[in-house]
Protein backbone atom coordinates (compact mmCIF):
# COMPACT_ATOMS: atom_id res chain seq x y z
CA UNK A 1 0.00 0.00 0.00
CA UNK A 2 1.48 3.49 -1.18
CA UNK A 3 0.28 6.42 1.03
CA UNK A 4 0.15 9.53 -0.63
CA UNK A 5 -0.50 13.22 0.96
CA UNK A 6 -1.06 16.59 -1.16
CA UNK A 7 1.55 19.25 0.21
CA UNK A 8 0.48 23.33 -0.45
CA UNK A 9 3.93 24.69 -0.91
CA UNK A 10 4.62 28.44 -2.21
CA UNK A 11 4.92 27.46 -5.83
CA UNK A 12 1.86 25.17 -5.75
CA UNK A 13 0.41 21.71 -5.01
CA UNK A 14 3.28 18.67 -4.56
CA UNK A 15 1.83 15.05 -4.22
CA UNK A 16 3.89 12.94 -1.92
CA UNK A 17 3.97 9.34 -2.46
CA UNK A 18 5.70 6.63 -0.30
CA UNK A 19 5.60 3.03 0.62
CA UNK A 20 6.47 1.98 4.07
CA UNK A 21 10.82 2.35 3.46
CA UNK A 22 10.58 4.99 1.15
CA UNK A 23 9.73 8.22 -0.95
CA UNK A 24 8.80 6.85 -4.13
CA UNK A 25 7.75 10.41 -5.90
CA UNK A 26 7.18 14.16 -5.36
CA UNK A 27 4.98 15.75 -8.10
CA UNK A 28 2.23 17.98 -9.15
CA UNK A 29 -0.84 16.30 -8.63
CA UNK A 30 -1.81 15.62 -12.23
CA UNK A 31 1.52 14.14 -12.77
CA UNK A 32 1.40 11.21 -10.44
CA UNK A 33 2.19 7.63 -12.04
CA UNK A 34 0.95 5.29 -9.41
CA UNK A 35 -2.39 3.16 -9.79
CA UNK A 36 -4.59 5.12 -7.87
CA UNK A 37 -5.78 1.96 -6.42
CA UNK A 38 -2.71 1.49 -5.21
CA UNK A 39 -3.10 4.92 -2.88
CA UNK A 40 -3.83 5.30 0.64
CA UNK A 41 -5.22 8.99 0.35
CA UNK A 42 -3.78 9.63 4.20
CA UNK A 43 -0.07 10.80 5.64
CA UNK A 44 2.36 8.42 6.58
CA UNK A 45 5.26 9.28 8.82
CA UNK A 46 7.62 9.28 5.90
CA UNK A 47 4.89 11.63 3.56
CA UNK A 48 5.02 14.03 6.76
CA UNK A 49 8.98 14.19 7.22
CA UNK A 50 8.85 15.19 3.13
CA UNK A 51 6.43 17.74 3.93
CA UNK A 52 8.12 19.17 7.12
CA UNK A 53 11.87 19.23 5.01
CA UNK A 54 10.02 21.03 2.22
CA UNK A 55 8.51 23.17 4.37
CA UNK A 56 12.15 23.81 6.32
CA UNK A 57 13.56 24.07 1.96
CA UNK A 58 11.28 27.35 1.30
CA UNK A 59 11.87 28.89 4.36
CA UNK A 60 15.40 29.07 3.80
CA UNK A 61 16.10 26.76 6.53
CA UNK A 62 17.20 23.67 4.30
CA UNK A 63 19.66 23.32 1.80
CA UNK A 64 19.74 19.55 1.22
CA UNK A 65 16.89 16.88 2.28
CA UNK A 66 17.88 14.15 4.53
CA UNK A 67 15.04 11.29 3.32
CA UNK A 68 14.46 7.83 2.20
CA UNK A 69 14.46 7.80 -1.72
CA UNK A 70 14.10 4.68 -3.99
CA UNK A 71 13.45 6.35 -7.47
CA UNK A 72 11.98 3.87 -10.05
CA UNK A 73 14.11 4.32 -13.32
CA UNK A 74 17.01 3.51 -15.76
CA UNK A 75 20.28 2.62 -14.89
CA UNK A 76 20.83 5.59 -16.83
CA UNK A 77 18.48 7.41 -15.25
CA UNK A 78 19.46 6.11 -11.67
CA UNK A 79 22.77 7.56 -12.58
CA UNK A 80 21.82 11.06 -13.74
CA UNK A 81 19.40 11.48 -10.74
CA UNK A 82 22.41 10.79 -8.86
CA UNK A 83 24.63 13.49 -10.53
CA UNK A 84 21.56 16.10 -9.79
CA UNK A 85 21.97 15.48 -5.74
CA UNK A 86 25.02 16.44 -6.54
CA UNK A 87 23.97 20.04 -7.70
CA UNK A 88 25.07 22.40 -4.76
CA UNK A 89 22.00 24.66 -3.48
CA UNK A 90 22.02 27.82 -5.54
CA UNK A 91 24.45 26.30 -8.79
CA UNK A 92 23.09 25.59 -12.04
CA UNK A 93 24.73 22.76 -14.65
CA UNK A 94 23.87 22.54 -18.48
CA UNK A 95 22.64 19.29 -19.66
CA UNK A 96 25.87 18.53 -21.43
CA UNK A 97 28.21 19.02 -18.30
CA UNK A 98 25.51 16.82 -16.27
CA UNK A 99 25.73 14.36 -19.11
CA UNK A 100 29.24 14.58 -18.83
CA UNK A 101 29.36 13.65 -14.98
CA UNK A 102 27.16 10.79 -15.19
CA UNK A 103 29.76 9.03 -17.81
CA UNK A 104 28.10 10.22 -21.17
CA UNK A 105 29.22 12.73 -22.84
CA UNK A 106 27.64 13.14 -25.75
CA UNK A 107 23.98 12.03 -24.01
CA UNK A 108 22.89 14.97 -22.90
CA UNK A 109 19.51 14.54 -24.48
CA UNK A 110 19.19 11.47 -22.73
CA UNK A 111 19.96 13.81 -19.66
CA UNK A 112 16.86 16.34 -20.77
CA UNK A 113 14.09 12.74 -20.98
CA UNK A 114 15.98 11.88 -17.33
CA UNK A 115 15.01 14.72 -15.88
CA UNK A 116 11.65 14.84 -17.62
CA UNK A 117 11.38 11.31 -15.56
CA UNK A 118 12.84 12.43 -12.27
CA UNK A 119 10.05 11.20 -9.47
CA UNK A 120 11.07 13.46 -7.15
CA UNK A 121 10.59 17.06 -7.84
CA UNK A 122 12.56 19.27 -5.67
CA UNK A 123 14.09 16.71 -3.80
CA UNK A 124 16.03 15.36 -6.85
CA UNK A 125 16.84 19.26 -7.78
CA UNK A 126 16.41 18.41 -12.14
CA UNK A 127 15.47 22.15 -11.72
CA UNK A 128 19.18 23.11 -11.22
CA UNK A 129 19.32 21.90 -15.36
CA UNK A 130 19.52 24.78 -17.36
CA UNK A 131 20.91 24.72 -21.23
CA UNK A 132 24.24 25.56 -22.07
CA UNK A 133 23.20 29.31 -22.71
CA UNK A 134 22.11 29.95 -19.71
CA UNK A 135 18.19 29.67 -21.08
CA UNK A 136 15.77 27.92 -18.76
CA UNK A 137 13.95 24.37 -20.11
CA UNK A 138 11.32 21.96 -19.23
CA UNK A 139 10.52 20.89 -15.92
CA UNK A 140 8.03 18.72 -14.57
CA UNK A 141 6.47 21.30 -12.24
CA UNK A 142 6.81 23.80 -15.17
CA UNK A 143 8.20 26.34 -16.29
CA UNK A 144 7.19 29.40 -13.82
CA UNK A 145 8.26 26.81 -11.25
CA UNK A 146 11.39 26.03 -12.37
CA UNK A 147 12.29 29.73 -12.39
CA UNK A 148 10.92 30.49 -9.02
CA UNK A 149 12.83 27.51 -7.08
CA UNK A 150 16.16 28.90 -8.89
CA UNK A 151 15.03 32.21 -7.87
CA UNK A 152 14.57 31.08 -4.01
CA UNK A 153 18.01 29.30 -4.48
CA UNK A 154 19.92 32.08 -5.71
CA UNK A 155 18.45 34.44 -3.33
CA UNK A 156 19.52 32.47 -0.47
CA UNK A 157 16.69 31.03 0.54
CA UNK A 158 13.67 31.91 2.04
CA UNK A 159 10.48 32.08 -0.25
CA UNK A 160 9.39 35.55 0.29
CA UNK A 161 6.90 36.86 -2.63
CA UNK A 162 9.00 35.02 -5.41
CA UNK A 163 6.85 35.80 -8.57
CA UNK A 164 5.45 33.06 -10.60
CA UNK A 165 5.90 33.88 -14.04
Amino acid sequence: MLSIYTYQTPVGPLSIVADARALLQIACPDRLQPEKEQLCWQESELTSLAAAQLAEYFAGRRRCFDLPLQPRGTSFQQRVWQVLRTIPYGETRSYRQVAELAGSPRGYRAVGMANHRNPLLIVIPCHRVIGADGSLTGFGGGMEMKRALLDLEQKGGAYHGIQML
